[in-house]
């Protein structure tokens, strides 16, 4: 009877493990369709792909992206977060907390965009399309 709870045990271990690496598991937020991805990170650095990182309740530095690329933000905090256009609806992405994901068009409108977080007012970041 032991070897057949052991083996119980280990399997159930091995399904919840595997489960866990599935693609397309994951917390995500409020999402648009993404477009077409070219940016350029803080400082000109080129990247692959547009992010914003939130963490300790704030976000990672402020980034210029093309018009129309899609970014993707990655929400470290346990806690729920917003990047949320200071003006207009440009663009509004509500993120869970715990490595939540989200994604946004950035606006076709070449600018600067000042954002912050609805539920922490603290919160402030800058992306530029240019």
């Amino acid at each position: 009877m032991k070897a057949i709870q052991s083996r119980s045990a280990a399997l159930l271990m091995a399904a919840l493990l595997l489960g866990g690496c599935a693609t397309g598991g994951g917390s995500s937020g409020t999402t648009s369709s993404p477009a077409p991805a070219s940016a350029s990170g803080a400082a000109g650095a080129t990247t692959s792909a547009a992010t914003i990182t939130i963490k300790d309740f704030g976000y990672s530095a402020s980034i210029t992206v093309a018009p129309g690329t899609a970014v993707t933000v990655t929400n470290m905090d346990s806690a729920a977060h917003t990047v949320t256009a200071d003006q207009g609806q440009a663009f509004d992405a509500r993120v869970a907390g715990s490595g939540g994901t989200a994604t946004f068009t950035a606006p076709s409108t070449p600018g600067t965009y000042p954002f912050h977080c609805t539920y922490h007012p603290n919160m402030h970041g800058t992306l530029t399309v240019k």
